[in-house]
């Protein structure tokens, strides 16, 4: 089988860490159609209700969040260690970390304001 030159292997503890906030940091992995992040939350973190056309996958790794799906008046989804939740694009989201949390976001497509520091709704208070 021939190498593949375009492979590349990356280890989280050495891609930079982003801290969005004093509650929120990130660290992101991109590709050309996706997006992978670890996105760090401390206990009590907002993350506003917001929407985006891009398609995400959540998976809890440590902690728990809470989600709203649709509206703030949503029934709230409590996803937890080794839950995944999926939300399509365009869906209004917003979630609050019940604990210390680390989830693995992925995108699809990458999401542009994350990489060009464009998203306001998490960075205003």
């Amino acid at each position: 089988m021939p190498d593949n030159p375009t492979a590349t292997k990356y280890t989280w503890d050495a891609m930079p860490v982003e801290q969005v906030t004093d509650q929120l940091s990130r660290r992101l992995i991109t590709g050309d159609k996706m997006m992978l992040a670890h996105v760090y939350l401390k206990k009590g973190t907002i993350v506003p209700l917001h929407q985006h056309h891009n398609e995400q996958i959540t998976y809890i790794l440590e902690g728990a969040l809470r989600f709203w799906i649709g509206s703030e008046d949503a029934e709230p989804i409590v996803v937890g260690v080794g839950e995944v939740l999926h939300i399509p694009g365009n869906v209004w989201h917003k979630a609050e970390a019940i604990e210390d949390t680390l989830d693995v976001d992925i995108f699809s497509p990458p999401r542009q304001d994350w990489l060009d520091k464009s998203d306001d709704y998490l960075r205003l208070k």
